[in-house]
């Protein structure tokens, strides 16, 4: 069985940290380190991470998790404008439609956040893949991080 390659946002990373989130989040980059899930992140990521708090910054290295960087092409932004045009989510969100077309584009198998406003939200995924099969791309699976790990134990 092929391995599921997974974007993730800076949400999960930043997720390590938070009270809420954290033990799920610890759970899935364990994870990801056995082997469980290849991970991807983009260089729009990056650049959020670039203005987060140090130990945020720097969490995939500390953990010594390897992942794939895929940049955002014009490719990736016109679909994300797309996204905006139909009303799926406001102006405003650009940069996580951004993401969402970021892992589109490139074929990934599954986006992970820890946005349940704009990112994983039922109305706001079936939008996305409404205008996504409508642009001649494949639909994205969207979930938190809780979907992913293994609950047995």
């Amino acid at each position: 069985m092929k391995t599921l390659k997974i974007y993730i946002d800076t949400s999960v990373i930043g997720g390590y940290f938070d009270d809420e989130f954290n033990l799920v989040t610890k759970q899935l980059f364990i994870e990801i380190s056995k082997g469980k899930y290849d991970l991807i992140i983009s260089d729009l990521t990056e650049k959020e991470l670039n203005k987060a708090p140090e130990k945020v910054k720097t969490l995939l290295n500390e953990l010594n998790i390897n992942f794939e960087l895929i940049k955002v092409t014009n490719e990736s932004i016109q679909l994300a404008n797309e996204y905006i045009k139909e009303k799926v989510i406001g102006q405003s969100s650009l940069e996580d439609c951004i993401h969402i077309a970021t892992a589109t584009v490139n074929k990934t198998d599954i986006l992970v956040s820890w946005n349940f406003k704009h990112i994983v939200n039922v109305q706001r995924i079936r939008g996305y893949n409404s205008v996504s099969i409508k642009n001649g791309y494949q639909t994205l699976d969207i979930r938190s991080p809780k979907e992913l790990i293994d609950h047995e134990d």
